[in-house]
């Protein structure tokens, strides 16, 4: 009877540990087959800002839009920046930026980055943070 009892314990972890392994298999097949280029150490790259939900990610992503016209945001005034170092901009200047990015919808701030980059303006650096905030924000919201 022990016997049996052993035989039976000892398929069902034998049985456990395969399943494991056809799963973690299985797994990184998906990944690979979704578009994944491999790293040298076999596993998937997904990007570190990535939060998982592609749909959005591909959505806000500010490489996702690069073959895009730039649009603007009613921020035109903006452009007089064009060239300006992001930590080159005084205080007046940065609240023009900061009154651009509050009055956008959170859906819109991706764009609006994208676009500044398209049109050669940097964010102010004391603006990135709350920018980069508002995107996290709306991602685990989702």
């Amino acid at each position: 009877m022990i016997k049996v009892m052993w035989y039976l314990v000892s398929g069902i972890i034998i049985l456990g540990i395969i399943t494991a392994i056809i799963g973690l298999f299985d797994n990184r097949k998906r990944r690979l087959s979704a578009g994944d280029e491999p790293e040298a150490t076999g596993r998937a790259v997904v990007p570190a800002e990535c939060c998982g939900q592609h749909e959005v990610c591909e959505r806000d992503s500010l490489l996702a839009a690069a073959g895009k016209n730039i649009e603007y945001y009613e921020d035109e005034e903006l452009d007089a920046y064009r060239g300006t170092a992001p930590d080159g901009y005084n205080e007046k200047e940065i609240e023009e930026f900061r009154d651009t990015l509050y009055t956008l919808r959170e859906t819109e701030v991706a764009g609006w980055l994208h676009s500044l980059q398209l049109r050669g303006i940097n964010l102010p650096e004391q603006l990135k943070d709350e920018a980069l905030l508002i995107m996290e924000e709306r991602r685990n919201v989702l």
